[in-house]
């Protein structure tokens, strides 16, 4: 097989969640075929070396430039025998008239779902040019049997070529000396309490509201040493959140770091209490994976794709129940019996994941779909 692959996410957004999946996608690809033949799409100074089968197509263009530009590549693809051409990012980016198989990665479609959380932008995709996109595509990969489900109900897409490639944690997260992690924080974040953990975007979907409120719930005595340190990019959304705290009388024990650099990450989940992950909707969820994966308790919702991913390694509650949230946390903090055999239990559910598995699928689904 010759697969043309669009990389550009692996470098422009290397940090977010299709970034992460598209970089170790292309990564563990190069290590586990030296067989099939791949032209990979890649920006300038990507970090990734790959074997002889890898041809690389240096994209010259930044991150501001928008994927529905055609960045040369479709001419590029019509002279190169390509057997099936994959865009990982949520179809963002296809070029539909081009002569060979054609595939998507589409790890949700939350736009659908909860249009009010994502932007304007991103919604017409979904509602404009998602469907033109699907109806060209003669198989989609996704990241979850729930997004599979999801995918084939919304779009009335053959269910039999819809692929499931599970993610995975990448291999930075592993348990770390939690109190030399603990010291690194309150050096360079001056973090110096414990403290709940929350990683991720600050979407509404997120339920950030809902951990800060379930956070100030919590009683006076577990409250006085304790932080909630809540990482990621301050969006727009941010100043909603502080003021929330505020408005709860807790805006001192409520950190928000902004963007946490990837290698730093793993110091976090070591030196944290436990994750706290109510999200309304996921089409995966990597967060809970990467801290059952550092040996972290988590708590999560117990909706959409999050109980497949977790199974009975988290604790698992019903995001829209505040009461229920904070009592799990105080639970969890508490019962050193349940933090054991958490810690466990995540350790060996993270342990089934790897992006080497996610490779090896990713290959036998393409070839499944070329003989379609």
């Amino acid at each position: 097989m010759k697969i043309g692959i669009d990389g550009r996410a692996a470098k422009w957004y290397r940090g977010t969640g299709i970034g992460t999946y598209t970089y170790q996608l292309i990564n563990s690809i190069n290590k586990v075929d030296n067989i099939n033949d791949y032209l990979v799409f890649l920006p300038e100074n990507s970090a990734l070396d790959l074997s002889d089968n890898f041809n690389v197509e240096l994209i010259r263009a930044t991150a501001s430039a928008n994927f529905w530009d055609e960045v040369r590549v479709p001419n590029i693809l019509d002279d190169s025998n390509i057997d099936l051409y994959h865009v990982p990012q949520n179809g963002v980016g296809l070029y539909t008239n081009i002569n060979c198989h054609k595939s998507i990665t589409l790890h949700d479609i939350i736009p659908l779902r909860m249009p009010e959380t994502v932007s304007e932008r991103y919604l017409y995709i979904f509602n404009n040019e998602l469907p033109k996109i699907i109806n060209s595509c003669d198989g989609i990969l996704t990241v979850s049997e729930f997004s599979k489900q999801d995918i084939a109900k919304e779009f009335n897409f053959p269910i039999n070529k819809i692929f499931v490639t599970h993610l995975a944690a990448e291999d930075i997260y592993r348990p770390l000396d939690k109190s030399q992690c603990k010291k690194i924080l309150e050096k360079e974040y001056n973090i110096k309490e414990d403290f709940i953990l929350y990683v991720g975007g600050f979407s509404p979907r997120k339920n950030i509201i809902g951990l800060i409120e379930a956070f100030s719930l919590l009683p006076k005595d577990i409250k006085k040493n304790l932080k909630l340190v809540i990482t990621g990019k301050k969006g727009i959304s941010y100043s909603i959140y502080k003021k929330r705290a505020i408005d709860l009388h807790i805006e001192d024990d409520v950190i928000f770091t902004d963007f946490i650099p990837l290698e730093k990450l793993p110091i976090f989940y070591n030196a944290s209490e436990l994750l706290a992950y109510p999200s309304f909707y996921e089409g995966f969820g990597l967060p809970p994976l990467e801290a059952m994966a550092c040996g972290t308790p988590v708590i999560a919702s117990n909706v959409t794709s999050v109980p497949e991913v977790c199974y009975e390694s988290a604790l698992l509650i019903n995001p829209y129940d505040i009461k229920e949230l904070s009592t799990s946390i105080e639970r969890v903090l508490k019962d050193e019996a349940l933090r054991a055999k958490m810690i466990t239990n995540g350790l060996i559910q993270s342990s089934k994941y790897s992006w080497n598995i996610t490779a090896k699928s990713t290959i036998n689904a393409y070839k499944k779909i070329i003989e379609s």
